[in-house]
């Protein structure tokens, strides 16, 4: 009697697992493994080397990465995309959803993503796109390699206003609750990241690099979003680190770190929408004042940063005629220049200095606690608009020291079309 109860009890335990693989077989997941997530949910593993993909630096890998990824967000369960290590070559891929399951799905790079170089591969304007999802991690420690080297003398956006933009390397559109970390981007095309449509996307300890004359290069460019959270990374590119584009609201810059050793082309942060962009070192290069219609800039905090040997330090500029729009609720608080050569500037004649004034409403900026040293005796320059003069704009607690070649040059500020408030410093510059 045990010994049939023991047959019958394996026999059902063989039923099951039969019955378990044929099901995995069905669902085309027989390649997965399960993990534990936190919490406590099964997580099922797709590998994509399982669905075709090899890391030989040759083969396109684009069909064996949507075959991973469409087995992953059909399968109904919490679930894990595994880029394994080695070099995957892959032309232009779209990661789409929505997702099946509840849970965010996992979007795991351990190895080395590289993109083609031939640009008639790409008809869209990005080579890996996430869209319409609801709950992401993009993480794993591996690259993702542009191969913008190989493309970059073919970008003639700086003297052709209809020119046609390379392919940003990742590119989120229409995805909410994301978490992007523990990843690294090089010599990206154009932007090494594009966040556009999205809600509650955090982002913190990534590296995007690319050389200084690397054209068009933002580390993160974000636009129509809320609640983008920008924090502890290393970008060094060959422009903006951020950049923050027409309809963004609640974003917040904290401790990015932005260089060193990229020379006076960089730029920490620019604030923009088609006519009105704020940046952090040097100037903008783009076709910005020609939309109509374009959605407010608000709710913006910039934190805990430092500009070293830049040509500009914060600076907050709208192109001349343009039509109305408004940025409000800025704040830059708790930054050191190191050598900046002009701290502080908000201009509204951006692109033409005889042309009708600026329609763009800038107000509620707050400049706090930011200390260091400028190469120029004008650390604070404000050219607000004669139309809608800059309102409700506050410097407080700054402190910066003059260490340019003249000699004991106090340090001064040039203010036209501005209401301020200043207070605190011992070497505050702001206009009287």
């Amino acid at each position: 009697m045990a010994i049939a109860g023991s047959i019958l009890v394996l026999g059902l335990a063989l039923l099951s697992c039969v019955a378990d693989g044929a099901l995995r077989h069905h669902i085309g997941l027989s390649d997965r493994r399960s993990l534990i997530d936190g919490s406590g949910a099964a997580v099922t593993v797709f590998d994509v080397t399982k669905h075709g993909a090899k890391a030989d630096d040759k083969t396109d890998n684009a069909e064996a990465f949507i075959q991973t990824w469409r087995a992953a967000c059909d399968s109904g369960a919490p679930a894990k995309m595994v880029i394994p290590g080695g070099t995957f070559l892959t032309s232009p891929v779209v990661f789409q959803g929505p997702c099946k399951s509840t849970e965010p799905i996992v979007f795991e790079v351990q190895g080395n993503v590289k993109a083609t170089t031939d640009l008639s591969e790409y008809s869209s304007e990005q080579w890996i796109l996430f869209e319409i999802i609801d709950g992401l991690t993009l993480n794993g420690g591996g690259t993702f390699d542009g191969q913008g080297s190989a493309v970059w003398k073919y970008n003639d956006c700086h003297q052709n206003k209809e020119c046609q933009p390379l392919p940003s390397s990742i590119k989120l559109s229409k995805v909410n609750n994301a978490l992007v970390h523990e990843i690294s981007s090089v010599d990206s095309k154009y932007f090494h990241m594009h966040v556009t449509s999205c809600n509650s996307i955090s982002i913190h300890n990534i590296n995007l690099t690319a050389p200084a004359n690397s054209p068009n290069t933002d580390g993160i460019h974000i636009s129509h979003s809320d609640g983008v959270h920008v924090t502890s990374s290393k970008i060094g590119t060959g422009d903006d680190c951020v950049s923050i584009g027409q309809g963004s609201t609640n974003i917040l810059i904290s401790q990015v770190f932005c260089g060193p050793g990229h020379g006076l082309r960089y730029k920490c942060i620019r604030l923009l929408t088609s006519s009105l962009f704020l940046d952090w070192t040097y100037t903008s290069v783009g076709s910005l004042g020609k939309y109509k219609n374009e959605e407010d800039v608000s709710g913006i905090v910039v934190t805990n940063c430092t500009l070293f040997n830049t040509t500009n330090g914060v600076r907050i500029k709208s192109y001349a005629a343009s039509d109305p729009s408004q940025a409000l609720n800025i704040t830059f608080k708790d930054i050191t220049m190191d050598s900046v050569k002009n701290p502080i500037i908000i201009d509204q004649k951006y692109g033409s200095r005889n042309g009708a004034p600026s329609r763009v409403k800038i107000s509620n900026v707050h400049y706090q606690n930011i200390k260091g040293t400028s190469t120029s005796d004008v650390a604070v320059s404000f050219s607000c608009s004669s139309l809608v003069p800059c309102q409700g704009v506050e410097l407080v607690d700054i402190d910066l020291a003059y260490i340019g070649q003249k000699a004991k040059m106090p340090l001064s500020a040039s203010c036209l079309n501005a209401n301020i408030v200043k207070s605190g410093g011992k070497q505050n510059p702001g206009c009287n």
